[in-house]
């Protein structure tokens, strides 16, 4: 793994993140909430339509969600612009602890709130979301070149 494809993937992470921004965002008025209740019926799997974005309380919830899910993905983003050429390795491990801390709070709210299907999808996302920045790159061959 090179420092330049870690740098790379940490933009495909920022996008997997940030994404479900726009998304919860559209969960906060009526005339768009579609894509957010569809969204939360699918992490609550089966999609039953029986999740509903009614209450004015759902649609706040839903709108630091996609607040902080974007701002998240917008940092990291950053991250890997300003930031990783100077610490590579500290960027890294601040993202990929950040992402774990987010799987495991979340999985674990998830399963307690009787969302199992939830903390399911969450491997799947933080698979994804962490790809090749689980391991380090390899220096050796960076100062090779």
């Amino acid at each position: 793994m090179t420092k330049q494809f870690h740098k790379f993937y940490l933009k495909i992470t920022a996008f997997v993140i940030g994404s479900f921004g726009p998304i919860f965002f559209l969960g906060t008025m009526k005339e768009t909430l579609e894509p957010a209740r569809l969204t939360l019926d699918l992490l609550s799997w089966p999609i039953d339509g029986f999740t509903t974005f009614e209450s004015p309380d759902t649609r706040f919830l839903s709108a630091l969600t996609g607040g902080f899910l974007f701002g998240w993905g917008i940092m990291i983003w950053f991250l890997s612009v300003f930031v990783y050429d100077k610490a590579p390795e500290e960027v890294r491990k601040s993202v990929l602890y950040g992402i774990l801390a987010w799987f495991f709070l979340d999985s674990a709210g998830s399963i307690a709130s009787g969302n199992t299907s939830n903390a399911i999808i969450n491997v799947f996302v933080l698979l994804l979301a962490v790809g090749p920045l689980w391991f380090p790159h390899n220096q050796e061959k960076n100062q090779e070149k």
